[in-house]
């Protein structure tokens, strides 16, 4: 199951290349758009971490899965932990692509967290198009409501964190942290010197693509 970061959808390259691994692989594969983004039903502005996970949740339940790897990029890579504690023994692994728990602490001013505290929509520069990204004061209360990090995070399958360290928006320090922070043993960091926060060259997405393979055949001979 891929999930994708914030305003992302299922028809960014990372998800696309997941899932034409599985097909090629013979593996069944899911892609989610949240609730308000890309082709799902909704308002983005009415979005929390909580609801996205919930949403993802009952999509496995729905189809039957009884052990599933999750690849989460980015605020996915937060979901793809907070699924994952729900999902208990189901959860077979996780692949965290820049992945960016606790985003809603360490990524707001004290300034800016004020604002949101007090209701408002904060509204910041997108090097990623035209359009400024909102950060509506619901997501935000309800990441703090949600955080991992500075505690044991109760996970115990194989882990694998892929991380840029020229990104410029998730510090590349945040994998090793929660890598320190996680409960299972078999946790790898993979750091990729000129790597932007997207990860979307096709070098970057054929470490994924790697990483994938090989945790899936790991995790087949356990």
């Amino acid at each position: 199951m891929f999930l994708p970061g914030y305003m992302s959808d299922m028809h960014g390259s990372k998800a696309q290349a997941v899932f034409a691994w599985a097909q090629e692989h013979g593996r069944a594969c899911l892609l989610v758009d949240y609730a308000g983004c890309g082709e799902s039903a909704g308002a983005f502005a009415d979005g929390t971490l909580s609801g996205w996970r919930d949403e993802a949740l009952a999509l496995i339940a729905h189809l039957g899965a009884k052990r599933v790897v999750l690849v989460g990029s980015s605020m996915g890579g937060w979901l793809m932990l907070l699924i994952a504690l729900k999902l208990g023994t189901s959860a077979a692994g996780l692949i965290g692509v820049a992945a960016a728990p606790d985003f809603t602490e360490w990524g707001y001013s004290p300034a800016l967290k004020a604002r949101l505290a007090a209701g408002e929509t904060v509204f910041e520069n997108n090097p990623y198009g035209p359009e400024p990204v909102p950060t509506h004061a619901g997501l935000w209360r309800d990441g703090q409501d949600n955080l991992l990090l500075g505690g044991d995070i109760a996970l115990d399958c194989p882990v694998r964190l892929i991380h840029g360290q020229n990104d410029p928006d998730v510090p590349w320090e945040t994998a090793l942290r929660l890598a320190a922070e996680l409960r299972s043993p078999d946790v790898q960091v993979a750091l990729v010197k000129d790597g932007d926060h997207r990860l979307s060259r096709p070098s970057d997405i054929a470490l994924l693509l790697r990483t994938l393979d090989t945790l899936c055949a790991h995790i087949h001979d356990a």
